[in-house]
């Protein structure tokens, strides 16, 4: 029992050797019986194994004993000083792997391609009167064994470690197989007298052993070259980084160095076309910084002194200076990478399903083979026995290897999240993205999601007789001394309007109320009514009607008082997103149910909804009582997404079957949510969901497609339909098919590739 003050930590392992989800299944159970581990993880795809254990009891070293118990090996790595370092060492080892690989493939495969036609030979008796046969199956036998021990050496090897260890996987089936196969040829190489005895004929099944290990080694080659496109999500993010920033030192010299050796509190300057070498917070200058390789959108942002700059993104057009705040693992590019690589690592439930027939698969085919032997041994005619059951015993061996079932869900969780980040969607682990897919109602947070959580102004009615211009300038001189948020309001809008600033004097704060100021000798008021009323300003009849008016539409009124008369008013109000209506009309067309969220009053609440579409909504909410809704829904038998930005909606984040937190929100809101979009836009949640619901498609086109595959392929192999059509399957075409299923799968997957929002 874990003691409170036991640290858990989490290591992520190479695993070397692993050729199927059988080898994985075994490598995951050596892991978890192991001392002090809490959990184990491993994933086929990608070759890694993600252990959480506890420190003390267990350590990097037991965890690397329990994997060579189970008959596989550790890759050793010295330690990367970045993401990029650790990508380009295992893309390095892995390139490595695949030309070794591709060795072994060419050898097979050139043998095969002599030792097959010279086994076509046996199958011209006149021919063969001429030749000695012997002789020709020791020429065969001489040109199989390098095909073996060279090519084929590590089918055997593997599958020797298995049995030490009392478990089996794909390399036990083909090295049974082909060994049966080179077994009998070899004997009836050695012994013919033997055979002859007994009234068998010597037959050798050489090119049955070569071009099966060729033909499986073909198969290994392209899914290698498939699996390595699987990951390009994360080494087309590594390469986004900048190798180099531009320093500010004391004495005024811009020096560049290395992106390594950028340290926090560093000020960086940016020129026009650069791109920005980490996170920071801007100085002095403007630009606009092109951000779509982390929001996928593809207008450049306006950014100010003040404003964030993130490492990797483009700078389009200014120059600027900015003060570096994050470096190496705290930026927000090696975040995502991180949480791409924790997706990619990660399970989804529907994998437990093709776990559970794996880790029984292989003893219940060698069980099968062996059955289909024995009983073609016995009933088949004396003169074919043999070669039928040897045929049989073989081809089901090959034809069961599970590959496609290993790879189905794991390659599509990879190309899948992979792609979310891409569009600037961080699918935080596999479960999240299965859970979107049964995702429907959508539960949107009013403030911040549907709305941009910012005041603007939305009216301005000037009274009769009064020129709108000079007195939005009138206005917004004032404001521009305060600093409360409807006051800043008030200056982005003058300052979209066009109008000239003018100086404000003798400026004034009323608590609650507004503020007061002299501007260009006239005495000027802004804000609530309470303020023009002990100010004794009276409100015009038309001015009072329209303020009534914006009111009921849940509008925050500011009234503006020039010489101690009422001279306008301007309205403000938190204003819609761009695309909430499109978006959220694109979330109904799919079949979902939007349900709005808001602490506003039910007629404010009213008008929004009907602004945007939506006809259920929940008013005068409490942010405490935000998950109690939540669990409302989920009590109709709903599966909830709910969608949010701020701290108080990370309980009902949290609460929700599917959480997805808006881009532009707070960290504690992106830890709590499952998914998190990027760009704080409602528009990435569809594309969250319907990402989703493209990836689950894929996996359970790859699950069918395994099945049935071995549903088929086995009874076939095993000659179930050979005394009624004389259909066999040999064992070159289940090799031959073996490797297109896993192929198809992967290809399946890649498919993904091509997904758009």
């Amino acid at each position: 029992m874990p003691t409170s003050d036991t640290t858990t930590e989490t290591a992520t392992l190479d695993i070397e050797g692993m050729n199927c989800a059988a080898c994985a299944a075994a490598v995951e159970k050596s892991l978890s019986r192991a001392p002090g581990v809490r959990s184990a993880l491993v994933n086929f795809a990608t070759e890694q194994a993600t252990v959480q254990y506890e420190a003390g009891p267990a350590s990097p070293a037991t965890l690397k004993a329990a994997v060579e118990r189970a008959g596989y090996a550790v890759a050793e790595r010295a330690p990367a000083t970045s993401a990029a370092d650790r990508q380009a060492e295992i893309d390095q080892q892995k390139a490595a792997a695949y030309a070794q690989l591709k060795r072994r493939f060419w050898v097979a495969a050139g043998l095969a391609a002599v030792i097959m036609p010279l086994s076509m030979l046996m199958l011209w008796p006149a021919l063969m009167q001429r030749v000695n046969s012997q002789w020709l199956n020791y020429l065969l036998l001489l040109l199989t064994l390098p095909v073996l021990v060279f090519s084929g050496r590590e089918f055997y090897v593997s599958a020797w470690n298995g049995l030490r260890h009392r478990s089996a996987n794909m390399d036990t089936l083909i090295a049974v197989g082909t060994g049966a196969a080179f077994t009998y040829s070899l004997a009836a190489t050695l012994l013919p007298g033997f055979f002859a005895r007994h009234g068998l004929r010597p037959d050798v099944y050489y090119d049955t052993t070569a071009t099966i290990i060729a033909l499986i080694l073909l198969g290994k080659v392209l899914e290698a070259r498939a699996k390595s496109r699987t990951s390009a999500a994360i080494r087309a993010l590594l390469g986004l980084r900048a190798k180099t920033a531009r320093v500010l030192r004391p004495n005024g010299q811009e020096v560049d160095i290395p992106l390594e050796q950028v340290r926090v509190g560093d000020v960086v300057r940016v020129r026009p076309g650069e791109k920005i070498a980490t996170d920071g917070i801007i100085q002095e200058g403007r630009s606009a910084v092109d951000e779509a390789m982390l929001t996928g959108e593809s207008l450049p942002v306006e950014k100010q002194a003040g404003d964030s700059v993130f490492g990797a993104t483009l700078n389009k057009t200014g120059s600027f200076s900015f003060a570096v705040t994050k470096i190496g693992a705290d930026t927000l590019l090696a975040q995502i990478v991180q949480l791409v690589e924790d997706a990619q690592g990660s399970r989804a439930p529907i994998q437990r399903l093709a776990d559970r027939v794996s880790a029984v698969f292989v003893p219940t085919v060698v069980i099968i083979a062996l059955l289909t032997f024995g009983l073609w041994l016995g009933l088949a005619p004396a003169a074919t026995r043999w070669p039928l059951a040897l045929t049989t015993f073989v081809a089901v061996l090959i034809v069961a290897c599970p590959c496609a079932l290993g790879l189905a869900t794991p390659t599509a969780i990879m190309v899948g999240t992979g792609k979310g980040a891409e569009y600037g969607v961080l699918i935080r682990n596999a479960e999240a993205l299965e859970k979107a897919y049964k995702v429907d109602t959508v539960l949107l947070d009013k403030t911040g999601t549907i709305t941009k959580g910012e005041p603007a102004v939305t009216d301005f009615l000037p009274v009769a007789g009064r020129s709108a211009g000079p007195l939005l300038a009138l206005a917004a001189a004032v404001e521009r001394r305060s600093e409360h948020p409807l006051a800043a309001a008030v200056v982005q809008y003058a300052a979209a309007q066009g109008t000239s600033q003018q100086e404000a004097a003798d400026f004034r704060a009323v608590q609650g109320q507004g503020a007061a100021a002299t501007v260009a000798g006239q005495q000027v008021l802004i804000g609530n009514r309470r303020l023009l009323a002990e100010a004794g300003v009276a409100l015009p009849p038309a001015l009072a009607a329209k303020a009534d008016q914006l009111l009921a539409q849940a509008k925050t009124v500011l009234y503006v008082a020039v010489d101690g008369q009422a001279a306008g008013l301007l309205g403000v109000a938190d204003t819609l997103r761009a695309t909430s209506v499109a978006a959220i009309a694109q979330l109904q067309k799919r079949g979902l149910t939007v349900v709005m969220l808001t602490g506003d009053n039910p007629q404010a609440a009213a008008q929004v909804a009907a602004e945007v579409g939506i006809t259920r909504y929940f008013a005068e909410v409490l942010p405490g009582d935000k998950a109690a809704k939540v669990k409302e829904l989920q009590a109709e038998g709903r599966t909830v997404a709910m969608v949010g930005d701020g701290i108080n909606d990370a309980p009902a984040l949290a609460q929700a079957d599917v959480g997805l937190a808006m881009g532009g929100g707070t960290d504690v809101a992106m830890e709590a949510a499952a998914i998190t979009l990027l760009h704080a836009d409602l528009q990435g949640v569809v594309t969250a969901l319907d990402l989703s619901r493209q990836t689950m498609r894929t996996i359970r086109q790859n699950l069918f497609f395994a099945f049935v595959y071995n549903a088929l392929g086995i009874p076939l192999a095993a000659g179930l339909l050979y005394p009624v059509f004389g259909w066999l399957l040999s064992p070159m075409l289940a090799a031959g098919a073996m490797a297109l299923s896993s192929v198809s799968v992967l290809t399946n997957s890649l498919r993904l590739r091509r997904f758009r929002p």
